[in-house]
């Protein structure tokens, strides 16, 4: 829980019930114990949304817990769609966390120092000509990419499609990270190339990240540089 900010503990310590999705409540069971709980699993994020709500219009301090970021691929935005569609007076407040492309690119070394663009793979809510669109797009523009929802069991050929549209306008030899699990025990970071970058490996705890034209791997490191070598001649 080292990466847990401190705005978000306190509100965790406040909170009269905490919902979440339990594989996240299991995360910080040491810092919810004797509270009540209401726990869901994946794609159940509705139910939360509107649980969390009602409870909250009970009077009660209700922490609704997202993995990352909230408002970054998460559940900040289905919680002010739903309040508003119920018309809710419930106070909302969105405490920011760590999102996985900045402890993913923590791991990877200093990936993300020039424009980049965040693309997520999963089509349940996007329709994939359109995911295909955007990343061709970010491709083309030299973005650095993140790709979040990059695998699952249902969704098993994505990645490998994203992969193949970026190679279409990108170097083989552009540096490819891929870190899994970021910050929690099973960690796993891997550092590649787009000619050697095996999809499999990836899984929805994954996040990718694509180089631009100027990233470099050093010492096991992706680099993208902003351009102070161009400026000022670093030796």
């Amino acid at each position: 829980m080292d990466y847990l900010i401190p705005a978000a503990r306190k509100e965790l310590e406040k909170a009269d019930v905490v919902v979440g999705y339990r594989t996240y409540l299991d995360l910080i069971g040491e810092l919810i114990e004797g509270k009540e709980t209401i726990s869901s699993a994946m794609m159940q994020e509705v139910d939360r949304v509107g649980q969390a709500i009602d409870m909250a219009e009970q009077g009660k301090h209700v922490a609704l817990v997202s993995g990352g970021d909230p408002g970054i691929y998460a559940m900040a935005g289905l919680v002010y769609e739903v309040a508003g569609l119920r018309d809710s007076k419930v106070e909302i407040r969105v405490v920011a966390g760590i999102a996985a492309l900045n402890s993913c690119a923590e791991r990877l070394g200093a990936p993300l120092m020039h424009d980049f663009a965040t693309i997520s793979l999963s089509d349940l809510l996007t329709p994939w000509d359109l995911i295909e669109k955007r990343i061709r797009a970010a491709a083309e523009a030299d973005f650095v990419l993140v790709i979040y929802n990059p695998r699952s069991k249902k969704r098993d050929w994505q990645l490998a499609r994203a992969l193949e549209i970026i190679g279409g306008v990108r170097a083989s030899t552009t540096p490819v990270g891929m870190v899994r699990g970021a910050t929690r025990e099973h960690e796993l970071v891997t550092v590649t190339t787009l000619k050697s970058v095996n999809p499999a490996d990836a899984d929805m705890q994954t996040t990718v990240i694509v180089g631009n034209s100027a990233t470099f791997i050093r010492d096991g490191k992706m680099i993208t540089p902003r351009g102070y070598g161009d400026k000022y001649k670093l030796t």
